[in-house]
């Protein structure tokens, strides 16, 4: 297992595919077998985007996981990775434990990511990590209102409260938040998130670069 010894790190939100408890609003359209194995295919490709970043950087991932446990998770994509549990409560708490955990460990920059979105590449993250150089927020929009990435070089947990978690307000609630604060702001592309059956068909019309 490795140390945590970090100075840029990389927080991958992930949930672990059991049927009938990931991609819940997919089943739908993919039963609950199918919705699982979505969720266990977008994590491993994401996964495997950020091998590739890895390699040619000082980024270090963490998989912040939900469902399941580290056993679970170990067995699914290797000992030889670091994992944290995302602990309870609505995304915002879990998302301030998160980059808590990481500026706790020595982390100076932090980018958080999710594995609904199969346009997002190493390219992306990189961009994020060299924005936070200079800014002190960067995001990267969802279309359906979202954000499918989020950076910081300190903590700023006023980003993440009193935000209508689950709605298209999601972006343009945490912007209107770091204006207030006075942040300086990096936006990224807008990609899509796959979430809902309408989203679908953007699976197999993205770069897996």
């Amino acid at each position: 297992m490795k140390s945590m010894q970090l100075t840029d790190q990389l927080t991958i939100f992930t949930r672990y595919p059991e049927p009938g408890l990931t991609k819940t609003r997919l089943i739908s359209a993919l039963g609950e077998e199918g919705a699982a194995a979505l969720q266990k295919k977008l994590t491993e490709k994401t996964i495997q985007k950020i091998e590739q970043l890895v390699k040619t950087s000082t980024i270090e991932p963490v998989i912040c996981f939900e469902g399941g446990d580290l056993i679970s998770m170990q067995n699914w994509l290797g000992l030889d990775r670091l994992y944290q549990e995302q602990g309870h409560g609505d995304l915002g708490g879990k998302l301030i434990k998160a980059f808590g955990d990481a500026f706790s460990a020595g982390a100076h920059r932090v980018v958080t990511i999710g594995c609904d979105c199969p346009g997002l590449s190493k390219q992306h993250i990189g961009r994020a990590f060299d924005a936070l150089y200079l800014k002190d927020l960067v995001l990267g929009p969802a279309t359906d209102g979202g954000y499918y990435l989020i950076g910081i070089k300190y903590p700023l947990n006023a980003l993440f409260k009193n935000i209508p978690w689950g709605t298209d307000k999601v972006f343009k609630k945490t912007v209107s938040l770091a204006q207030q604060l006075g942040l300086s702001i990096e936006i990224l592309e807008e990609l899509h998130d796959v979430d809902r059956p309408e989203d679908l068909k953007h699976i197999n019309h993205n770069s897996d670069s």
